[in-house]
């Protein structure tokens, strides 16, 4: 299937533009989106995505899971990244390790990443190993060697990495106090790499459990781009993944508790390694009402994206209050968080910041955004999603990440072009009602 003669295309373009308001050029899906597309399910609940494009001799395989930090109990913070450990400690027919060793051997390229409700693994191979990672990818997906030995190599493993990113990082541990105080319980907001505390705890029972419950077909989704021919890659993919059992179904996510934080909405904190002052500044978003999510990631754009950014110009480039300048808007679940972090050189230029972002929120909220700034952050945001499928394994990245969050594919085009027409008055609206001083959180970073 094609999206570029997808009928829910058409039908949309139909519905969402007056008559005679765009040319036929225009109603059609943009360079980038015109890409072939199979998607089908498996009988054990296997999500599976193919992509065919012969424009290099390559192929990418993404196996992505349902689950993340999101789905850890109390104490047992850094199981999901524990588990992106161990899935490469070897299988019924893998030894440890070896799943690289192979993929390096054909001269492939291989990663895997743990986001806060999502797990990816990935590889690009040439085209021709296709059957070699479908076996690898499905050996582990059904039979990974869970052992005593295999769960405490990976667990020192962590706790040295944290160790060393934590004396890397002054700043960390502010992140996570941060995320604390915007999300509301552990669920939510309990910091995604785990404790050492915590992981030193994780028995082998546990990382069983968690195994059997969230890394089967049911909570899965392979998604295979590139240069493949879809027939044989449909029997390939019903050689490896057909006859591994279905799981049971994945419990529900419990609501989130919104706690009231009104006694932490000015923190402090010291940090003798830090340094430089710093900053963190937010707003706790629990709710969006319909079209809001295409006006926030438009806002954020205006507000963070690039040199040419309000928040750079302002902090950065006019008054060089600030010497570092991050943030953005941050999804879990469902609940968002607007988040601003800036380092300054002493505490003066930290208030001053703070001061800066306080006047440019109040500009959102009562100054109409012009039309030429307005297309310059949409120009901004068409390189951003485009550029997510411009490569065989960000394409396939994206598509996976985008059917775990529930996302329908064939809606892709549908969904680009509400982003493009926010208006102004949408972007007020949403600042105004989301962004109010009240509902401001702050955490000072001072050094000691």
């Amino acid at each position: 299937m094609s999206l570029k003669k997808s009928a829910a295309w058409l039908l949309l373009a139909v519905l969402s533009f007056p008559p005679g308001g765009l040319n036929a050029q225009e109603q059609a899906p943009p360079k980038g989106l015109d890409f072939s597309l199979t998607q089908y399910k498996l009988k054990n609940g296997l999500q599976v995505i193919l992509s065919e494009d012969d424009s290099l001799p390559l192929v990418s395989v993404v196996v992505a899971y349902g689950v993340g930090p999101i789905r850890e109990q109390p104490g047992q913070s850094g199981l999901a990244y524990l588990m992106e450990n161990l899935m490469f400690q070897g299988s019924e027919n893998i030894s440890p390790m070896q799943h690289i060793n192979y993929i390096q051997r054909i001269g492939g390229e291989f990663n895997a990443n743990t986001a806060f409700d999502k797990s990816f693994f990935y590889q690009t191979v040439p085209s021709n190993q296709l059957a070699l990672v479908l076996w690898l990818e499905s050996d582990r997906m059904g039979s990974l060697s869970v052992t005593g030995v295999n769960v405490e190599r990976a667990k020192e493993t962590l706790v040295t990495e944290q160790r060393q990113r934590r004396s890397a990082e002054p700043y960390l541990e502010s992140f996570f106090l941060f995320d604390e105080i915007l999300f509301p319980d552990f669920v939510y907001g309990h910091p995604l790499p785990g404790t050492e505390e915590d992981l030193r705890n994780i028995t082998e029972e546990d990382v069983r459990s968690f195994y059997r419950t969230y890394y089967v077909p049911n909570n899965a989704v392979l998604c295979i781009t590139g240069s493949l021919n879809v027939p044989r890659t449909k029997e390939l993919i019903a050689r490896y993944f057909e006859t591994i059992p279905r799981g049971n179904d994945v419990p529900d996510l419990p609501a989130p508790k919104l706690i009231d934080a009104g006694r932490l909405r000015d923190s402090h904190l010291k940090e003798s390694l830090a340094p430089s002052p710093a900053f963190h500044f937010g707003f706790r978003i629990s709710h969006l009402q319909t079209g809001e999510s295409y006006s926030l990631r438009i806002l954020d754009i205006l507000m963070f994206r690039g040199k040419g950014s309000r928040l750079y110009k302002r902090l950065v480039k006019k008054e060089r209050v600030a010497l570092y300048l991050g943030g953005g808007v941050e999804e879990r679940r469902g609940l968002r968080a607007f988040k601003v972090f800036t380092i300054s050189n002493n505490p003066v230029m930290s208030d001053l910041s703070r001061k800066a972002i306080v006047s440019e929120m109040g500009k959102l909220r009562t100054t109409l955004v012009s039309d030429a700034e307005l297309a310059k952050a949409k120009d901004l945001f068409k390189m951003d999603y485009l550029g997510r499928l411009s490569t065989s394994l960000q394409k396939a990245l994206f598509l996976s990440e985008m059917v775990l969050s529930g996302n329908r594919l064939e809606d892709l085009a549908a969904e680009y072009a509400k982003y493009l027409k926010v208006t102004p008055v949408a972007i007020i609206s949403l600042a105004n009602r989301l962004f109010a001083p009240e509902n401001a959180f702050t955490l000072s970073l001072a050094t000691k």
